[in-house]
């Protein structure tokens, strides 16, 4: 409906005022930052299968994370389209090796019996329960970039959602192949304690150890020819699977980092278009046509957010935190305006809709806006009183981008009533 760079932002800015807006675009940019530190974090650990010191060393995975955002910060500065090049490439190998998977462990460990063992109830406390809602809420990092990217989209009203619907049923099917693959090798225990950092490479341990190759191939294959070949495929797979994992897991972790660039980018220039913030952190570089002083600035900052990796290894959970903090407060807003937009503009053309909505006075009100609006809420207000880091630092990002806000608009108002009051005689005009 609003093809235009902002996400939630623009949509506060349709539906209720600037000062909102820049509350929804400030909650945004928090989240992007938090999240290309959070990815940047995570991605050492993969690597550790080729340089184990990434594993062993908090310091050598850190400066290798702060080296990634760097990167990652100088291709956004060039351009979006070698931005897009990185995150298509890396996504194809992840769907790939997923796939790969997936059919691997289907057919060698799927055992519905083991399945149903490790799927144990268990109802955790209510604090640990929606603090895990909220952590959980860090896996969809990236469902903001679509719509980030509506602006420089060919048919937006049309690809815009379809996008959305392939996103959803991709990672469902895919993750819910990967989970089901991981409880039949292990339990939930084990997942969430020895695998905690890198648990798909847990699962393709365990994977690989199943595959005994001659075995295999022997009770598929009555042929000797046969069986030889079955037993070298099966013994490279072996061998290159914690390998292609570890780069599955890397680039999966940079398309999110890059994905938070790409984000802070579109919402800092829409935000320094509309006037809520100094302009020169929406300056456009003359040959790149980039927002470059936004994309340097804020990937300062994730950086900076990652200096506690140095000596503090559960800054991750911190992180994730934090990102849950600027997302349900953007979550929120983007649900409270379409409702709002409902109302106020019921007679807009809407090429996309989803379903389930009732009327009231005249007006369609989408459920699924309502329960958002509530969760999001409700998940918002559990961190803000359970979790003392993301409480201080997201509250404490409010306030100062608030300050600066009413400070910058203050000031221009100022300026302009000052340029408006000053008399100008005939012979000013006329120099």
């Amino acid at each position: 409906m609003f093809p235009e760079a902002g996400g939630s932002a623009s949509f506060a800015h349709h539906a209720f005022n600037d000062t909102v807006s820049f509350i929804s675009g400030w909650a945004l940019i928090l989240t992007y930052i938090a999240t290309i530190a959070i990815s940047a974090y995570t991605i050492p650990p993969y690597l550790g299968h080729f340089w184990p010191i990434l594993k062993e060393s908090p310091a050598a995975g850190t400066v290798l994370s702060m080296a990634f955002v760097f990167l990652l910060m100088i291709i956004n500065v060039i351009g979006i389209r070698e931005s897009s090049i990185v995150n298509v490439s890396a996504a194809i190998m992840d769907l790939a090796v997923q796939i790969l998977i997936v059919v691997l462990g289907a057919l060698l460990v799927f055992n519905i019996t083991t399945l149903h063992a490790h799927i144990v109830l268990y109802w955790p406390s209510w604090e640990n329960l929606f603090v895990g809602i909220a952590l959980a809420a860090v896996a969809y990092t990236g469902v903001e970039t679509i719509a980030q990217m509506a602006e420089e989209t060919r048919q937006p009203t049309r690809r815009v959602p379809f996008a959305h619907i392939l996103t959803a049923v991709t990672v469902l099917v895919i993750f819910a192949g990967i989970a089901t693959v991981g409880l039949s090798t292990m339990s939930p225990t084990e997942l969430a304690t020895e695998w905690a950092h890198d648990p798909v490479a847990g699962i393709v341990h365990n994977l690989s150890i199943a595959i005994v190759p001659h075995e295999m191939a022997v009770k598929w294959f009555p042929a000797v020819e046969a069986q030889i070949i079955v037993t070298w495929v099966l013994t490279a797979v072996r061998e290159l699977l914690p390998a292609l994992v570890g780069l599955l897991a890397a680039s999966i972790l940079l398309i999110a980092t890059n994905a938070g660039l790409i984000g802070i980018s579109r919402v800092t220039y829409f935000l320094g278009r509309q006037g809520f913030v100094p302009g020169v952190l929406a300056t456009i570089h003359p040959r790149f046509r980039t927002p470059w002083v936004a994309i340097i600035f804020f990937s300062a900052i994730s950086i900076v957010l990652l200096i506690p990796g140095f000596f503090a290894p559960k800054a991750f959970i911190n992180l994730g935190g934090l990102y849950a903090f600027g997302a349900a407060m953007t979550y929120f807003l983007a649900h409270a305006s379409i409702l709002k937009l409902r109302d106020k503009y019921p007679a807009l053309h809407r090429p996309f809709k989803i379903g389930a909505n009732f009327k009231i006075g005249g007006r369609e009100i989408p459920i699924t806006s309502i329960l958002g609006m509530l969760v999001t809420a409700f998940v918002w207000l559990v961190l803000v009183i359970t979790q003392t880091y993301s409480r201080w630092v997201g509250l404490g990002w409010m306030v100062v981008g608030l300050g600066v806000y009413f400070l910058f608009r203050w000031r221009k108002r100022h300026i302009s009533n000052k340029i408006t009051s000053t008399p100008t005689s005939f012979n000013d005009s006329q120099r």
